[in-house]
């Protein structure tokens, strides 16, 4: 089993060594802030990203830009920040039993005795609502979007207790966004949006894939299960055709929704934007050790710039695109 580092004055054992959480937060306030994950941003980044994917195909498709749009991939931001917090609270209040049994998360706040379930509780509550606040602020549709994936955020913490494939239920959950952010800038949901939805679900078993084989021997032990566990030695073979299944879905949506408007250069981008993104992927893949806990967080870490990869070359397609008129 790897080792852990114990961590000291109520730090995380697999937050970002020297985060602003542990030197500059006010000391009553680090235990809740621990607990949405602000000592670990990455989630944040692998939350917004989708929208971001999803605002940018949205204005290259349609080809026009406003005041709006800048608000909607503020608010975005906002939200990812405040709703991967929320829904990392109810991770570790429904894990707490298991966050306990295992090196690698014992250290986290319900588990170690810094914040009791009540007081998580209401610190879920506080966030959720700050973020429907800014969610009722864009389209109907996207409102009704928002308020529909709360399902799936209740159910994923569950999933890993019923399915080897819980990595399933947080790709549609932290994907979501792709619909949302493509709703409030047109109101609705195209093919072209489903299918970019597609790549995302395709992406995050990648990456949390790699991220799982982190715990696999605490999680044989505890009975959790994970499509680290399930693919074992084979976790490469499939990793793989999560990258293939990633850059095709986003190929099709960039195809679907560039090809009717005959803008050879916003096109041109937009298809970049799998293609590069599948590189990256493909650098992390060859660098992959299932074996080590640390090169397995510092992959799963580095799917950020993976994602912002696509995210601004379909920015990029969006401004030609607008530019085109």
């Amino acid at each position: 089993m790897a080792e852990v580092t114990r961590p000291t004055q109520g730090q995380v054992a697999d937050a970002v060594k020297g985060n602003w959480v542990d030197r500059l937060a006010p000391p009553p306030a680090r235990p809740y802030l621990r607990l949405s994950r602000a000592d670990r941003p990455i989630g944040t980044w692998l939350l917004l990203i989708p929208c971001w994917w999803g605002l940018a195909l949205a204005i290259a498709a349609d080809g026009r830009a406003g005041p709006g749009d800048a608000w909607i991939a503020v608010g975005c931001g906002i939200g990812a920040w405040l709703m991967r917090g929320a829904g990392c609270t109810w991770n570790d209040i429904t894990d707490r039993d298991f966050d306990a049994a295992v090196a690698r998360t014992r250290s986290r706040p319900i588990p170690s005795g810094q914040v009791g379930v009540r007081g998580a509780l209401v610190w879920l509550a506080v966030q959720a609502l700050i973020a429907f606040a800014i969610l009722v602020t864009f389209h109907p549709m996207a409102i009704a979007l928002g308020v529909g994936s709360l399902a799936l955020v209740c159910i994923y913490p569950f999933a890993k207790r019923f399915t080897w494939w819980p990595q399933v239920f947080l790709g549609l959950a932290f994907n979501w966004g792709a619909l949302l952010a493509w709703a409030a800038h047109t109101g609705t949901v195209p093919p072209a949006a489903v299918l970019l939805y597609a790549a995302g679900i395709a992406w995050t078993l990648f990456y949390d894939t790699i991220y799982a084989h982190q715990d696999t021997e605490d999680d044989a032990l505890i009975g959790v299960k994970s499509t680290a566990r399930l693919f074992g030695a084979r976790s490469r073979v499939w990793l793989r055709g999560f990258l293939v299944a990633t850059v095709l879905f986003m190929t099709a949506a960039v195809a679907v929704a560039l090809i009717p408007g005959r803008n050879p250069l916003a096109l041109a981008l937009g298809l970049a934007a799998p293609w590069a993104m599948g590189w990256h992927m493909a650098w992390q893949l060859g660098r992959l050790d299932t074996g080590d806990p640390e090169n397995c967080l510092r992959l799963f870490r580095a799917n950020r710039d993976a994602g912002l990869i696509a995210a601004a070359l379909l920015a990029a397609a969006a401004v030609a695109a607008v530019a085109a008129g």
